[in-house]
This record gives structure tokens, sequence and C-alpha cells, in this order.
């Protein structure tokens, strides 16, 4: 990165000096910590060839999020785009410990954030498309859960799959078979407002040991969306599902949920890192062949 370019960035922060610090943490993105007399920054730059509008949507994201009221998420400082790259500009958030007291209130204010978009919101979807990590996710607005989680979570996943040479015939026949018993598995819910992303890694602990939301790629889903993924990679402490499930009970399947829920991420895991992760999805399926 050359010094005009740096520099570029750091005036939005700053009118004086500052130096930019590179992070880990980015698989898509390079990040960096902004330094200055006006403070600290986090800074993450991408091609705009590669992934366009991506910040843009995050953006908006961050935005949908803070007007839930729900759960902290960072500021945006500025978003924009120069020399064919895109640059988005948030707060820095200094990380705290991750305490009883921390899974307690994230439990909390994801059911807050869920419960937040029971004030008539019919539609699953978005207004506009965005990304699950580097992959573009469509949020083409439906009227009913199964055909918005088939027609714009699975399908063009499994699509991908089938061109990159990942998945066969008897994949897709396993799927079929999964989609006629959809209906069952999630009879009818609340439409909710998602993260839409919520592994370990789209999260932080702030320094008053607070949930913060970070990276997401929001549409109104069904919340086992977001519980499935905390299942994911590990899974999160039982005092935030407690907590959770006190503010708004856990649906009576919840573990089917969360699996089936939990394809769309593996799906998207298999066409952007390899075949590593098509036993899982197998695993899954075979329960409804």
């Amino acid at each position: 990165m050359d010094r005009e370019f740096q520099q570029w960035i750091i005036n939005h922060v700053s009118q004086t000096s500052g130096q930019l610090v590179s992070v880990g943490g980015g698989s898509i993105n390079e990040t960096f910590r902004i330094e200055c007399p006006t403070g600290k920054f986090f800074c993450k730059i991408n091609s705009v060839d590669d992934f366009p509008g991506m910040f843009q949507t995050e953006k908006n994201g961050l935005a949908f999020l803070k007007m839930a009221n729900a759960i902290r998420v960072p500021e945006v400082i500025w978003c924009g785009e120069c020399q064919n790259k895109q640059v988005l500009i948030l707060e820095w958030i200094e990380q705290g410990m991750k305490t009883s007291s921390f899974w307690k209130k994230f439990g909390g204010g994801l059911a807050r954030l869920h419960l937040s978009s029971g004030d008539g919101h019919k539609t699953y979807g978005f207004q506009e498309d965005n990304y699950m990590g580097a992959l573009s996710q469509m949020n083409t607005r439906h009227d009913d859960w199964v055909t918005f989680f088939i027609d714009c979570r699975l399908q063009p996943q499994l699509k991908l799959a089938e061109n990159n040479g990942m998945v066969s015939k008897k994949d897709f026949a396993l799927f079929e078979q999964l989609y006629k018993k959809l209906d069952i598995i999630f009879p009818k819910e609340t439409v909710c407002a998602l993260h839409g992303d919520l592994w370990s890694g789209n999260y932080l602990c702030d320094e008053h040991s607070e949930p913060v939301l970070i990276d997401p790629a929001v549409y109104y889903g069904h919340r086992s969306i977001d519980l499935g993924m905390t299942r994911l990679f590990g899974g999160f402490d039982r005092e935030f599902y407690d907590a959770y499930h006190y503010h708004f009970p856990l649906p009576n399947n919840f573990y089917e949920q969360a699996d089936v829920c939990n394809l769309y991420p593996l799906l998207i895991h298999l066409n952007l890192f390899g075949s590593g992760y098509l036993s899982s999805i197998h695993s899954i399926l075979k329960r409804y062949a």
C-alpha cells in the first residue's frame, strides 16, 4: 500500500498524522488499526472488482442491527472507494473478558434482536442482496420461510457446488427429500431480524464485558439460522442459550432446526474451502432420506 493511499485513509479520521498497523483476522480483507491523535480505528480494505458493494452492504447491515437496539455494534466512521479499493473504517473495540455476565447479556440481546421484528414485518429477505463471507447472498423477498430457504439459500449454493464439481445427482436427490419435510421441521413462526452469520468469529467482547456484533449478513428470516450457527464451530457457552430461552423460548425441535439451517453455511464452506465439508452435509441429509 503506497503512502499516498495510506494518508488518504488517515485523513478520514485525522487531519494530522497517523499510521496503519496491520492486524490479523481478515480472510478476504486487509485489516488495520489506525493510530492517530484522535484515537484508534479499525480499517478494512479489499478489491472493488472482486467484491463489489461489499462494504456498503456491511455498513447497511450494521445500521440495521443498531436500529434494533439489542446488541452493540461498532460505529461506522467512513465507507468509500479509491484506487479500485473499497475501504470501511469502524470504531476500534477494546476487548475484555468473556465473563458469565457476558454470555447472559449476549443470549438476552440476541433474543431481543430476534423479537425486534415483531412490529408487523411479514416477509423473509431484505431490501438488498449482500454477502455471506466471500459469496454473494440473495435476499429476494418471500412470504414463506421454506420457499425462501430453498430458493435463496440452499439452491444457489447447490448450483455453485455443482458447477465446481463438488456435488453429484445423488446429493441433489437427498436435498429434494429434505425439501419435502421442511414444512414439518419449521412450523410457522414470527419473522425475525437476523445477524445472518453468527459464528464465533463474528462477535467481540468489549472492555466492559459487553457483546459486540461484527461482520453481519443481515436479513429477515428464521431465528434458527442465527441459533444454528452458534453451534456450528464449537458452540457458545451454555449460559448464552439459557438466557436466550428465558427471553424467547427455543423451538421444541431446536436441535433439528439448527442442523438443517446449518446446511447453508456448510454449503458455503464447501464452495469456498473444498470437499472436507461434504461429510457433515451428508450426515444431516441422510436423516431425511
